[in-house]
């Protein structure tokens, strides 16, 4: 590798892609062409990084296996930044065992890092444990090795293991310092700041408060009963219903929840589970046969009792019931979280992240762009949404080293 293309990799190692511009600008080259898509990237030209980047596989060809596949990561960072989630993700896993097999393991672990983030943006977060668990951080550059570290507080964070995340938050933190890259720790600062904004609210006996994430741990750490509005999840302890696919039960047990310790009344069951304006006998029927199936996938947790003007829900341990709820009262508060990360979506990405029909999230979009809480860029399939204001800046990549040839 020649003089012009070294110093332009120690400039992009150093986080200054304008000075790598200035060495290799002009030049058409493979080598060239992969450091002048990694600046682009990093100044936030993610088309025209993407292009350059594909320019850069094509001129190494197959021969430069490695080359290549490094390109491969850069390009795959490119669309996980830009959350086109529907990029290939066979073949950065291609790239990823080439790169291992070649003795590249720097950027063969960066590659296992993406895989991971990617898996955390649509909640698998199993797969993505067993990606980072594959993994080993002493291997890799400071650089890198944060973005392992701010990949595993994520896992915490998701799991709600508080004390995990904040030893990953603060070995992210110590690495960052040591690669001294400003946009390094502005991401780790960032992932910091979540521990100490509001995450749920937490709403008993017609009573709110607003809670931390250690608070949310220490709730679903207490023997209380639970009924998990962000996620539609009852639970106790160990034992856990999932309600996500259900939400006339789901809507039935959290209003039980609302009243509790009092009773609910059968018309406002039916207003809320089946949304109907009055009562009738036919929804009375309904709300019959709908509570029994309550009553059997709460056994073991909670029972549900009839009084004369309605049903209680009645928790087994004589403990409390609590509700967790969003802290944004919003219906579509789950696409809102998602656009909560300062970065423009594809709505194709929403619906994969969210598992539901992307005409869903079209029309939750357009609504939420009524009310102005959303904005879209963008025409057609370059449509992109995200929260207003737009971000002066785009997020600085967290591109891959060492650069092809070296």
């Amino acid at each position: 590798m020649d003089s012009l293309i070294n110093a332009a990799a120690r400039s992009l190692a150093l986080g200054d892609p304008l000075m790598a511009l200035k060495r290799v600008a002009l030049r058409e080259d493979a080598p060239a062409l992969a450091l002048r898509g990694i600046a682009m990237a990093q100044i936030g030209d993610l088309p025209r990084a993407k292009d350059l980047l594909k320019r850069a596989a094509r001129a190494f060809g197959k021969k430069e296996a490695v080359a290549r596949s490094r390109c491969v990561v850069a390009e795959a960072e490119i669309a996980l930044v830009s959350r086109d989630l529907t990029w290939p993700v066979k073949a950065l896993d291609t790239a990823r065992v080439t790169l291992e097999k070649r003795g590249d393991r720097a950027n063969a672990a960066h590659a296992g890092c993406l895989i991971a983030r990617r898996l955390l943006l649509i909640g698998r977060l199993g797969e993505a444990e067993r990606v980072l668990a594959g993994i080993d951080p002493a291997l890799l550059p400071p650089a890198l090795r944060t973005t392992y570290e701010l990949a595993r507080a994520g896992v915490s964070i998701r799991r709600i293991r508080i004390d995990a995340a904040r030893e990953a938050i603060a070995r992210a933190e110590e690495a960052a310092i040591i690669a001294d890259i400003p946009a390094l720790t502005a991401e780790v600062g960032s992932m910091a700041l979540l521990l100490t904004q509001p995450a749920a609210r937490l709403v008993t006996q017609g009573k709110e408060r607003v809670l931390l994430l250690q608070d949310v741990e220490a709730l679903l750490n207490s023997p209380a009963l639970i009924v998990d509005a962000c996620r539609n999840v009852v639970r106790r302890e160990t034992a856990r219903v999932p309600l996500a696919t259900r939400p006339v039960l789901f809507s039935l047990v959290q209003t039980l929840a609302e009243g509790w310790p009092g009773d609910v009344s059968r018309d406002v069951l039916v207003r809320r589970a089946f949304r109907a304006r009055e009562a009738d006998e036919s929804h009375r029927a309904r709300l019959r046969v709908e509570i029994g199936r309550l009553r059997e996938v709460l056994v073991g947790i909670a029972e549900v009792e009839a009084t004369k003007r309605g049903f209680r829900l009645t928790e087994r341990s004589e403990g409390e019931v609590a509700i967790l709820a969003p802290i944004a009262e919003d219906r579509h508060a789950t696409i809102l979280a998602l656009l909560a990360d300062g970065e423009a979506w594809p709505s194709s990405a929403l619906a994969i992240a969210l598992g539901i029909s992307a005409r869903s999230v079209q029309r939750a979009l357009e609504q939420l762009a009524e009310r102005g809480k959303v904005q879209s860029v963008g025409q057609g399939r370059a449509c992109r949404w995200m929260t207003p204001p737009v971000p002066r800046f785009p997020t600085t990549l967290l591109l891959p080293g060492p650069l092809p040839g070296s």
